[in-house]
């Protein structure tokens, strides 16, 4: 049910039929933009929400889709109909035309795969057409629209006919053109013409008497005339009896096959259904395509929680002038039904009303809504609206008599599953009796939990919403400092009117503000004033949290930029290294080949003294060669680093506790605190850890001081741990919106780790509602940490479902 009747034209609705009747192809699309009704039926709207979906990817990614020739053939049914009637050439044409798109649109669903365009697909059920209908159509008439020479042997002789007839008769008349041009009677320049269906040549006036014939017309001035030969009177008369007999054959063929179309006038009207529903979708697609419309997810409970959802209306106004729009978030469920919406004059309250009133009526009409994808939204049975000026002089109401009519009726028409909209409530009377009214009636729509969005000015509904169970404030925000509104719904405060700042920027005399503050009383001023600074508070920290935000993609980045150059370097050096092994065995291969001719020349020369000396000074200069070449002014850093490193000795046994020991595969020295089994608890520093006894190895007191007093090496400085830095960059709350499973988890880890480590008792983990995929994944998890003692859900209005909070032993 919609209240009131004129509800479509106070949203702005009629617009948007005009708008879908500009994307149709034709007026069969029309009529089903005009039958677009409101429906609470789930099933139904589901099917056409997911119909016009798919039809958005038709337009998106098919090239190969008929977007022509819709035409509306319905008064040709009826004509034909009738028996005896006859369609005529124009009529058969469009016939043709549109049946060829309707068979384009069932051979593309056919070709497609059974999974893709399913809805769609199910419509071709409407179509059952004898593909000779359109055979027998397409024989008969051309591409011009016209009936076919071979459409029956009579009309292909009688053509024929005519075409030699017409030559012959051209020949004669260009033998007597030319014989008039000599004798002067016409110009050079005039050419045969036609004049009442009959071929006729143009002579001067003053020359008519001189040729015989007929004078068929003469011109505008007199001065010329069109005279027919009197010897090709008959050959014109034989021209006109076969055009007679064409006109009668062609006749006989058009009422012989109307007569063929006329058993197949029923499956025609069914196909021109489904021809008008495939212009009326693609209409709703191509719209949603213009306003950014997506499928939401839809739901049988009454619920609305949309992301960046715009008003399509204002949308495309503004799209024209090259401005932007400010989207709307909103969110209403069964524990916050009611949102009661705040804020200065002309800050977009009523805006927001009407695009949720708008919205929720265009998805109960079948058409996808401008919002981001994921946004959720439910159905209502009913929809109540309150807005703009109602006065009646014949029924002598005023404005707020018109607004009492209407909360009468929602009061005695809402229920659990109706959705009601008043703009300016309570409005239009004497302030506090108006207040107390307004007030009343939102007691009585909150009993029966009705759904609804009221916008008002009134300092006691705000408590009212404040204080009641099932109602929440709204405000939209406004830029204090500028004193600007921001169009900004901003849901879970109330909001000020700024109208004592307002006043001061229009400057209104000090004097006249100061007594409207003392008028008002202080508890009202304070008010405002404390709402005004959460603004500015709120601003200021919205605007830390995004340089915080740039300075953390600016850390990612830096992080991968690092990561890729370090993956570099660490390439390149296996890359030397392989290079060098590979020269250092060719060397060595070189150097035995030499070393073996060396022994074999020796052995050949008996060990002659000169001999083996010239083979030795061979072997030395082949050495020489290969030294490395000495690098001036570089030091050593490998021998540097082994002067500072103090040398230690291990000692054996067993590892108890209270022994010294250095981890094997880090160097690092440590205390041992306590021997549990196999694993040992060792203290390095203030950080203590757990780590297996086999990779312990026992070191003196002596050697444990000297190795903490020693300077450290650069492999000591990587591996050691500032736990102050850590302290101060670590954060207890993880925000893993957006990432994929495999990442979330690493991320989760990471931060159990730190958090363990550093020693923080509770967590905070922000994963988002959507289908609680991510959320289940990540609980999962973290049941297999024996340091998690709990998890709960975060409190509903800091987030629900959406967070987790973790407590840890």
């Amino acid at each position: 049910m919609i209240y009131p009747k004129n509800f479509e034209q106070k949203i702005g609705f009629d617009q948007i039929r005009l708008l879908l009747k500009a994307e149709c192809a034709g007026t069969l699309g029309h009529a089903f933009v005009d039958k677009i009704r409101f429906s609470d039926k789930f099933d139904n709207l589901q099917k056409l929400l997911a119909q016009t979906n798919e039809f958005k990817d038709i337009v998106l990614y098919e090239d190969s889709f008929p977007n022509q020739h819709f035409n509306d053939v319905s008064t040709h049914l009826r004509k034909a109909e009738i028996e005896g009637t006859c369609l005529d050439e124009q009529e058969f044409t469009d016939l043709k035309l549109s049946l060829g798109t309707i068979m384009a649109c069932l051979r593309f669903f056919k070709q497609k795969e059974e999974d893709r365009y399913t809805q769609l697909r199910e419509l071709t059920q409407l179509v059952e057409l004898d593909k000779k209908l359109q055979e027998r159509i397409e024989f008969v008439i051309d591409e011009r629209g016209k009936v076919r020479d071979t459409a029956s042997s009579e009309l292909q002789r009688i053509r024929r006919a005519i075409i030699s007839e017409q030559s012959t008769l051209r020949r004669r008349l260009d033998n007597i053109l030319k014989s008039a041009k000599n004798q002067g009677f016409i110009d050079d320049d005039v050419n045969l013409t036609v004049r009442s269906g009959r071929m006729v040549i143009p002579i001067a006036a003053e020359h008519k008497r001189k040729v015989k014939g007929f004078v068929h017309d003469e011109s505008a001035t007199g001065q010329t005339v069109y005279i027919e030969p009197a010897e090709i009177f008959d050959a014109n008369n034989n021209i006109r009896e076969l055009e007679y007999e064409e006109r009668r054959e062609v006749f006989r063929i058009l009422l012989q096959l109307t007569d063929f179309v006329r058993p197949y006038v029923p499956a025609l009207r069914k196909a021109y259904t489904f021809l008008g529903l495939i212009d009326f979708i693609r209409a709703k697609a191509r719209f949603a395509l213009e306003i950014g419309g997506n499928m939401p997810n839809f739901t049988k409970r009454q619920h609305i929680s949309w992301q960046n959802a715009k008003h399509p209306l204002l949308l495309l106004s503004h799209r024209k002038q090259g401005r932007s729009i400010q989207p709307l978030n909103i969110e209403l469920a069964h524990d916050k039904r009611i949102l009661v919406i705040s804020g200065p004059n002309a800050g977009g309250k009523s805006v927001c009303l009407k695009t949720v009133g708008l919205v929720q009526y265009m998805i109960q009409c079948g058409l996808l809504p401008p919002m981001d994808l994921g946004s959720e939204a439910g159905i209502f049975e009913e929809i109540f609206i309150d807005i703009g000026d109602e006065q009646s002089l014949e029924n002598d109401l005023s404005t707020y008599s018109s607004h009492l009519t209407n909360m009468r009726q929602f009061i005695k028409l809402a229920g659990r599953r109706s959705l009601f909209l008043i703009d300016e409530f309570g409005t239009g009377t004497e302030p506090n009796f108006g207040g107390a009214i307004a007030q009343a009636i939102l007691e009585e729509l909150n009993k029966v939990r009705a759904f609804g969005v009221v916008t008002t000015h009134y300092g006691n509904l705000k408590d009212y919403a404040q204080l009641t169970q099932g109602l929440i404030n709204g405000a939209m925000r406004f830029d204090v400092q500028n004193l600007e509104p921001l169009y900004q719904l901003e849901i879970g405060k109330p909001g000020s009117s700024f109208a004592l700042e307002i006043a001061e920027k229009i400057g209104l005399p000090n004097i006249v503000i100061e007594h409207a503050k003392n008028n008002v009383g202080e508890k009202q001023v304070n008010l405002d004033k404390l709402l005004r600074e959460l603004e500015i508070e709120r601003k200021v920290y919205a605007d830390r949290n995004l340089q915080l935000q740039i300075k953390d993609r600016q850390l990612s980045k830096a992080i991968t930029d690092y990561t890729e150059l370090k993956n570099t370097l660490d390439n390149r050096r296996k890359a030397e290294l392989n290079d060098a092994r590979a020269k250092a065995r060719a060397l060595v291969q070189e150097a035995n080949q030499r070393i073996e001719t060396a022994i074999r020349e020796i052995r050949e020369s008996n060990a002659d003294k000169e001999q083996t000396k010239e083979v030795r000074k061979s072997i030395e200069i082949f050495k020489e060669s290969l030294a490395p070449e000495i690098l001036a002014n570089v030091p050593d850093s490998k021998k540097d680093a082994n002067k500072n490193e103090p040398v230690i000795n291990l000692i054996g046994g067993a590892i108890e506790e209270g022994d010294y020991v250095r981890v094997r595969d880090t160097g690092t020295v440590a205390e041992v605190l306590t021997v549990r089994g196999k694993e040992a608890e060792i203290r390095m520093g203030e950080l203590k850890s757990l780590i297996k006894i086999n990779r312990l190895e026992r070191i003196s007191r002596k050697d444990y001081r000297n190795s903490l007093g020693a300077p450290e090496s650069p492999q000591s400085r990587m591996q050691g741990i500032d736990l102050n830095e850590k302290m101060m960059a670590f954060s207890f709350n993880l925000d893993l919106r957006g990432k994929r499973g495999e990442e979330a988890i690493t991320e989760v880890d990471n931060f159990i780790d730190n958090a363990i480590m550093l020693g923080t008792p509770e967590l905070r983990i922000v994963h988002g509602k959507g289908d609680g995929i991510l959320r289940n994944l990540i609980r999962t998890h973290l049941r297999r940490y024996k340091q998690v003692a709990t998890m709960q859900d975060e409190h509903p209005d800091r987030g629900g479902a959406g967070v987790t909070l973790i407590t840890l032993r």
